[in-house]
């Protein structure tokens, strides 16, 4: 496994580890709540999790009809610190942990996320886990101006014509990279505009990794922290794959 360099200013501005699982159909929203009781000193807040469901149709000439209501289900709960900056999110299909910016290291990220999950098995009592997933969300603030994307990104708008300028203020690029070990990556990059362009001195570049795994794996699940192992190695590789040497300078 390829070691890379710990970035004391990574860009990240979220960090997202993610479960699905399958419940027993006596697990209900208030055995979830119970997992708020031993973490409630370091994550006081607390809020219902709603899931929006309904169906669209599509008619003739566009129009689009609403051909079943929808409807908000509360199916889960979000427990977060004072500062928001870290969320547990213990559901009716899984178990999500959020990192916020500022964000520290994978080590101490991944047994946080351990600790909350290993609560969740106690009181939730999975039959499986379907899905596996790990987000990584980076904010680049590129320096303007910018000659050329590519100093910065490997992976960029490649503007051709010499007498265009790169001045770009709007960009997207979605890539699915599937690997042989069932893996997927998600890859988006985007462009936000500055707010006031003229007296803008950075651009802001969103390169957003999701690795995904789907299988079904069984009780107790010991094995999948080997496989998020993984699922942040490709991380790794496409983020430190796609910024240059000038661009990772930024971070240090």
């Amino acid at each position: 496994m390829s070691q890379r360099p710990h970035l004391p200013n990574a860009p990240i501005i979220e960090a997202v580890l993610d479960i699905q699982a399958v419940l027993p159909a006596s697990t209900r929203l208030k055995h979830l709540e119970a997992l708020h009781h031993g973490i409630q000193d370091r994550y006081p807040n607390r809020r219902t999790r709603k899931r929006i469901e309904g169906r669209l149709d599509f008619r003739a000439a566009g129009e689009l009809q609403v051909t079943q209501g929808l409807s908000a289900n509360e199916d889960g709960y979000l427990f977060s610190t004072r500062d928001g900056k870290r969320i547990v999110q213990a559901r009716l299909d899984g178990f999500t942990f959020n990192q916020l910016k500022p964000y520290g290291t994978w080590e101490v990220f991944r047994d946080e996320a351990k600790e909350h999950w290993k609560t969740y098995l106690d009181i939730a009592h999975p039959d499986s886990v379907t899905r596996i997933a790990l987000r990584y969300i980076n904010r680049i603030e590129l320096p303007l101006p910018i000659g050329d994307f590519k100093d910065y990104l490997k992976i960029a708008p490649d503007i051709l014509a010499a007498n265009v300028p790169h001045a770009v203020q709007n960009f997207f690029l979605r890539l699915e990279i599937p690997y042989a070990s069932g893996a997927l990556a998600l890859v988006t990059e985007t462009i936000l505009p500055p707010e006031d362009p003229a007296s803008a001195k950075t651009l802001p570049f969103i390169l957003d990794i999701d690795v995904i795994r789907a299988e079904v794996v069984d009780p107790p699940f010991s094995g999948i922290w080997d496989k998020f192992e993984e699922l942040r190695q490709i991380k790794n590789d496409i983020f430190f794959g796609t910024i240059t040497p000038l661009a990772e300078a930024l971070f240090q």
